[in-house]
């Protein structure tokens, strides 16, 4: 075999070289260039590898009530429940029933239970917190006051169980009233007939023979 000289190995080794400078060249023109485009386009729809901020909550649903106010006393057996809510189209419900909502304004009727009532609110808009209120009214009817006068005691006793009242009797007519021969009637009456108070308020009377 014939010695190769060092000018020959040299060269050859050049070429070589040049060959595989060419070829990376290529491989990066047509195969690296799509990757590295690609994952320019990844980067930058994915926020080049920050974190997309999280969208910003909504407001909670805000809910006033209007009327009536809290610790009010009322007389009727119904009542009316007004107030504003935001946003304009959140659902209300009053007592758990449907309220009617127009222009961020509720309003709902209730009925209420003689004494103590609590009334609870509450109002809801998606993807809100809820808002939840409640407040109390106590129910005092108040009833007119007979007119007991002239009326036997039995009769009276009646007619004040019928209207929650409290009769409460004393005795007069001096010594002689006993042999007066007539039922035992009013003659007074405190409060006065026609006065309005409250159901269970006492009724004080002065029952005898004569008057």
């Amino acid at each position: 075999m014939a010695e190769l000289s060092y000018e020959h190995v040299f060269g050859t080794v050049a070429l070589l070289g040049d060959g595989l400078k060419r070829a990376v060249a290529w491989l990066s023109t047509m195969r690296l260039g799509p990757l590295i485009a690609a994952g320019c386009a990844g980067a930058l729809l994915g926020g080049c590898g920050g974190d997309t901020p999280p969208p910003r909550p909504q407001k909670p649903v805000q809910l006033t009530i209007s009327a009536p106010v809290d610790t009010a006393v009322v007389e009727g057996a119904r009542m009316l429940v007004r107030g504003t809510v935001s946003p304009p189209g959140a659902r209300v419900r009053v007592q758990g029933r449907s309220a009617r909502v127009s222009g961020g304004e509720f309003s709902s009727s209730v009925t209420l239970a003689h004494g103590a009532n609590v009334i609870d609110v509450a109002a809801t808009a998606r993807g809100r917190a809820a808002a939840l209120t409640a407040f109390r009214v106590t129910r005092e009817e108040r009833v007119a006051i007979p007119d007991f006068v002239g009326l036997s005691v039995p009769d009276a006793e009646r007619e004040a169980e019928r209207l929650d009242l409290t009769l409460e009797s004393e005795r007069g007519g001096g010594f002689l009233d006993s042999l007066v021969p007539r039922r035992i009637g009013v003659c007074e009456q405190s409060p006065s007939a026609g006065e309005r108070v409250l159901r269970g308020t006492t009724v004080n009377v002065l029952v005898a023979r004569s008057c």
